[in-house]
């Protein structure tokens, strides 16, 4: 049956009051109404606000409304929203808050600049909080508080644990040797949030990953990125971290996956984040085919050897179609080649998708096709999903506009974003256009370069 997600910050009177709207409109024969009802195989009959509580669950993917609630509890007690975290006037606070990842449009290399520059106007601020120390690194400054202060402590800005508060820091200071004591202190290395209440935990582990869909310039990896979540894997961290995994999925480097594989990726039961979120939450082997859904869209066909080294399934179908399928839909022939090899079967493809296929890869067979003339009407943005600087001209010379619009935007926008600097170089070759503004943001490219931090690719665009 279908479902969707709950929206952020869920609040149970809210769905209440959706339950008791949809009784009445069950009730009153509304048509959008007994239609929900029937997408869950419920009878309009009778219908009791219990059965319209069910209804909801069932809409939200919760197999019974007490699912729900207990879930919302859950919620309750893990849910924080950083962004709206009150100002508190304490210059500790505002230290902690203007240090870490937040992870909304905020974050940012000048957020980190302006926390340096208030401690180095207020040395002593690590002594002033444990949340403090935690930020700024400062082991010293860690020891004293942790004489009277538990490891676990809630507080500074964002109600988090020091740390957390550790994890998501970026500025620097000896993070090692303050983990250290954090840990040794009793911390707990599987402390999170629900990031707005959304039901896949911002663990310590994922602060130590780093990055996310606001790209590195703004969401960069920690420092110490890899010694300390080993070190937290070693404390006991779930090497499953769904929200870890996903933030890393958008480049190739494959390291975090390496370390968690190493440390038990994939199996196990999804640890205590699972047992307290349950059927809201991803499976591991969701979280994996997930991992490997995005690898093979975007050609990643190291990573899609490595999931399958450890067990993903690379035969079952993704969303109605199997990896090989995907591969060979987006041009990735060495994929489809490496997923036939490990016992895949070989893709059938209609002739319009084949062609499409042939000039992704590349292959100049395909210009002289009688179809290319419906593709290129079919599939104006083609040039956007190209991902390889040498396939710009060629794709230019098949008939495609180099500034043709996927999902509203240009590959230049999108190269400008990623601070794909060859691509950039090779589209602007192709005359593709500076000033073009795309749908969503009303943008140019440069101004999508600039909120990414990317300087290379500001550079580029500047020419």
């Amino acid at each position: 049956m279908p479902t969707v997600p709950l929206p952020d910050n869920p609040n149970l009177e809210h769905l209440r009051k959706r339950a008791r709207e949809l009784q009445r409109a069950v009730r009153a024969r509304d048509p959008q109404a007994l239609a929900t009802i029937a997408e869950h195989r419920l009878a309009p009959e009778n219908f009791q606000l219990s059965t319209a509580q069910l209804a909801i669950a069932r809409h939200y993917g919760f197999a019974s409304w007490p699912r729900l609630t207990r879930h919302l509890a859950i919620v309750g007690t893990y849910a924080r929203d950083p962004q709206t975290s009150p100002a508190t006037g304490d210059v500790a606070d505002d230290f902690c808050r203007l240090a870490c990842l937040i992870y909304t449009d905020e974050d940012g290399p000048e957020r980190w600049s302006r926390a340096r520059q208030l401690l180095a106007e207020h040395p002593d601020l690590p002594r002033r909080s444990i949340w403090a120390a935690a930020a700024a690194g400062d082991p010293v400054a860690m020891r004293e508080h942790l004489a009277r202060t538990p490891a676990d402590e809630q507080g500074g800005p964002f109600r988090w644990g020091p740390l957390f508060t550790l994890a998501y820091a970026r500025v620097g200071g000896d993070a090692l040797a303050t983990a250290r004591l954090l840990l040794d202190a009793g911390a707990d290395p599987n402390a999170g949030y629900l990031w707005k209440g959304l039901p896949s935990p911002f663990t310590v582990l994922t602060g130590a990953f780093g990055e996310g869909e606001q790209g590195r310039g703004r969401q960069p990896r920690h420092p110490r990125s890899i010694e300390l979540a080993t070190m937290l894997l070693d404390a006991g961290a779930e090497p499953n971290d769904g929200q870890g995994l996903y933030n890393r999925m958008f480049h190739a480097d494959d390291s975090h996956l390496e370390l968690l594989f190493a440390r038990g990726l994939g199996g196990g039961d999804g640890g205590v984040w699972k047992a307290r979120l349950g059927e809201a939450m991803q499976s591991p082997a969701e979280m994996l085919r997930y991992q490997l859904q995005w690898a093979v869209r975007h050609g990643f066909t190291a990573r899609v050897r490595l999931l399958a080294e450890h067990g993903v399934d690379v035969s079952a179908p993704i969303d109605g179609r199997t990896p090989a399928q995907l591969a060979a839909a987006e041009g990735h022939r060495d994929i489809v080649d490496l997923l036939v090899s490990l016992g895949a079967p070989r893709p059938a493809m209609a002739p319009s998708e084949q062609l499409v296929a042939a000039l992704l890869a590349g292959d100049r067979s395909a210009l002289k096709s009688d179809l290319l003339a419906d593709v290129r009407r079919s599939q104006p943005g083609l040039v956007v999903r190209a991902q390889r600087p040498e396939l710009v001209a060629f794709l230019v010379e098949a008939g495609f506009d180099v500034d043709g619009r996927h999902e509203g935007h240009t590959a230049l926008h999108d190269a400008a974003w990623r601070g794909d600097v060859p691509m950039i170089e090779a589209l602007l070759a192709a005359g593709a256009d500076r000033s073009v503004r795309d749908d969503r943001f009303d943008a140019t490219p440069l101004g999508w370069a600039e909120h990414g931090c990317q300087p290379a690719a500001i550079d580029a665009l500047g020419l």
